[in-house]
């Protein structure tokens, strides 16, 4: 299992303008390459009209699924640039299409390789990437009173709160990676002097939003 990857934060598009020529980029995070060929072909069908459809996927823990089709442009113009810009951000489990309307002129093999690439990274960029990680869910249990210092821990040592509960007593839900949890553990007792519950739950994905990582 992944402890660590990188993904686009959401589905979307974002369209450029390039000689007249409208080219539209979807993304979408796909677990298979099934869903990633449904959504080729529903990017295709919403736009039957186009003059192209290219795509590109990266899929799989190890990256073992690589998908470039050039849908009719110049071979290696459009699919594999599209996938170049995937794989240089290291990206997991996502699918591109980028759908061109023809303007009238022709932008020659160097164009169409800058265009098709500058379409998917400007489209990350626009919609936004997030890295997740493997973490163990921790609940801490306090009296009211130790909100305050609690609280401040967790901010400086950048842990988020994931869910918080007050009842009689409140209840921090944390995320902490499970090599980092026996120190965690041990700073948040010697803060509270050992009036402090833990629970644990499973592991699970925790994914935080990345700022201007994708190629310009």
């Amino acid at each position: 299992m992944l402890t660590h990857y990188i993904t686009i934060k959401a589905a979307g598009e974002h369209e450029i303008e390039i000689k007249k020529s409208r080219f539209i980029c979807q993304l979408a995070r796909a677990d298979s390459e099934t869903d990633a060929q449904a959504f080729i072909a529903a990017c295709k069908k919403k736009h039957y009209k186009a003059n192209h459809s290219c795509s590109a996927y990266v899929i799989g823990e190890h990256d073992e699924h690589q998908h470039a089709h050039d849908d009719g442009e110049p071979a290696g113009t459009a699919g594999v640039p599209m996938l170049e810009v995937l794989r240089r951000q290291h990206l997991k489990n996502v699918v591109a299409v980028t759908t061109r309307y023809f303007g009238g002129t022709k932008l020659g093999a160097g164009g169409l390789i800058r265009a098709y690439s500058n379409s998917v990274s400007q489209a990350l960029t626009e919609i936004g990437l997030v890295e997740g990680r493997l973490q163990k869910t921790v609940i801490i249990t306090i009296d009211y009173a130790q909100i305050g210092s609690l609280e401040h821990y967790l901010q400086q040592q950048a842990i988020a709160i994931a869910a918080a509960s007050y009842l009689e007593k409140v209840a921090l839900t944390i995320m902490v990676t499970e090599s980092d949890v026996p120190a965690v553990q041990a700073a948040i007792i010697e803060l509270l002097s050992g009036q402090v519950t833990f629970e644990f739950g499973a592991e699970q994905y925790s994914e935080t939003i990345l700022k201007n990582t994708a190629d310009q």
